[in-house]
């Protein structure tokens, strides 16, 4: 991160609450592994002494997660009930805690929520938006349009891209991982057809291929233009992703499955991508992502986003080697103020805390 941090107000954690909420998509996400077309989200609120109220929210991925979940942020409240809100004390309290079962899936999640939330409890405390708190100024982050742009029929796909631009993106990213090369290529030209040569597009495999036939169609997109190669294949395959890296000219781009930051430090290590774009609720919230944007910085490797534009944005600000927001709109309806974005920029706000306050009225109409 930037500079010295702001010495936190004292805040004590009171209660913490979870409410699920299943939010249609606006375009459904077709991938190589299942359609999505509703955003299963966990709300948090993190209730402190003081009066002041930290939130997140998780994507859940299956709507029956999210009760077990909830049932794991009762746990993390039992341990951390009357402790000062220090957030990297709570995270390795809390994973001493958990050792035995491991802080790996739902447990990983819980904490980078409550994680989450005990920032922006800290952020609203000192009257600062979360960025400045961490030592950053607030401002436009590069942001492209992940929403839609699934597996479908290329005119289907050439339809929706050009969906996707408005609101002044240029920059969108295409599933790709259909079962042959020629199909990958035919949605590629569907989607470049319709709008040119001006947009960047990423394309995002979502662990589909072997390595052998991520070198072939790899190999092909090489000579497509397109801005990155995301997750070709198995997550943790990090010999063969730094064979990607080698062999192929379109930068390789994981990060998204990435457990902690460990699991980054191990896969730049093995050289397994150019870019890398950690998730916020697996990294291990705004704490674990600090020590990643560090680590992305000492590698001099450009970092992005995955999912939570909200949050991701103010981190963004606050990451040396700072690179491009993925930008999705599934929590805009249960949020009172969604991110701005303006000329394919995300505008960090300027009001205290991470951003995040609740639609009541929406969330009622979505809860589970």
């Amino acid at each position: 991160m930037t500079s010295r941090l702001p010495d936190p107000p004292v805040l004590t954690v009171r209660a913490l609450r979870a409410v699920g909420v299943a939010v249609p998509m606006t375009f459904a996400l077709g991938t190589s592994r299942a359609t999505i077309t509703t955003a299963p989200l966990l709300l948090i609120d993190l209730d402190t002494e003081e009066g002041i109220t930290g939130r997140a929210y998780l994507f859940c991925y299956l709507p029956r997660a999210a009760p077990a979940i909830a049932a794991m942020l009762d746990e993390v409240l039992t341990v951390t009930k009357g402790e000062r809100v220090a957030p990297a004390d709570l995270w390795a309290k809390l994973a001493r805690r958990f050792t035995l079962i491991g802080v790996q899936g739902i447990v990983r999640m819980a904490m980078a929520g409550f994680d989450v939330a005990c920032w922006d409890a800290l952020a609203i405390a000192a009257g600062l938006p979360l960025a400045r708190l961490l030592g950053a100024e607030p401002k436009r982050i590069a942001a492209y349009n992940s929403c839609g742009l699934g597996l479908m029929a290329p005119d289907k796909l050439a339809d929706e891209a050009e969906k996707l631009l408005a609101g002044g993106f240029s920059a969108v990213k295409l599933r790709l991982g259909y079962d042959t090369l020629r199909e990958d290529l035919a949605a590629l030209d569907a989607v470049r057809g319709r709008l040119g040569d001006r947009p960047t597009i990423m394309v995002d495999y979502n662990q589909a291929l072997t390595v052998a036939d991520a070198l072939e169609r790899g190999r092909a997109l090489d000579h497509a233009g397109v801005y990155w190669i995301e997750e070709p294949i198995r997550h943790d395959d990090y010999a063969g992703a730094a064979t990607l890296a080698r062999e192929l000219t379109t930068p390789i781009q994981i990060g998204e499955n990435f457990s902690e930051p460990h699991s980054m430090a191990a896969a730049l290590a093995a050289g397994a991508a150019d870019y890398v774009m950690p998730d916020l609720e697996r990294i291990g919230g705004v704490t674990g992502w600090q020590r990643a944007a560090a680590l992305a910085a000492a590698h001099r490797v450009e970092m992005s986003s995955h999912l939570f534009p909200e949050v991701s944005a103010h981190l963004l600000a606050a990451t040396p080697t700072c690179h491009w927001l993925e930008w999705v709109d599934w929590a805009e309806s249960i949020v009172a103020e969604p991110l701005r974005i303006v000329d394919g920029h995300a505008v960090v706000p300027e009001r205290p805390g991470n951003g995040l306050t609740w639609n009541a009225t929406a969330v009622e109409k979505y809860r589970m």
